[in-house]
């Protein structure tokens, strides 16, 4: 799921305790974070597909918080919110 975050912190970890307090017991994961600077934050979150409807209803239901897009592929949702792959460490 791709999310956009109106944040004044645009930390990793800030981000992920914003997460953790909106969709608490739901099995949910934060793979990409990418800070914006007067663009909000957009972030790559992980839900299970039984939560997924619940977790855009919580997240959707915050001023600060929108779903952009959903897919059962991240490479698909990197696309939609311009978000290039992460390299890894060699």
């Amino acid at each position: 799921m791709g999310i956009s975050l109106v944040s004044g912190t645009a930390s990793r970890s800030d981000c992920e305790t914003i997460l953790g307090e909106l969709l608490g017991n739901l099995d949910w994961k934060l793979y990409d974070h990418v800070p914006g600077t007067a663009d909000p934050i957009r972030a790559i979150v992980r839900i299970g597909l039984a939560d997924c409807e619940e977790a855009i209803s919580r997240l959707n239901s915050q001023e600060f918080c929108e779903t952009v897009t959903t897919s059962g592929k991240i490479r698909l949702v990197r696309e939609r919110l311009g978000i290039s792959r992460p390299s890894r460490p060699r």
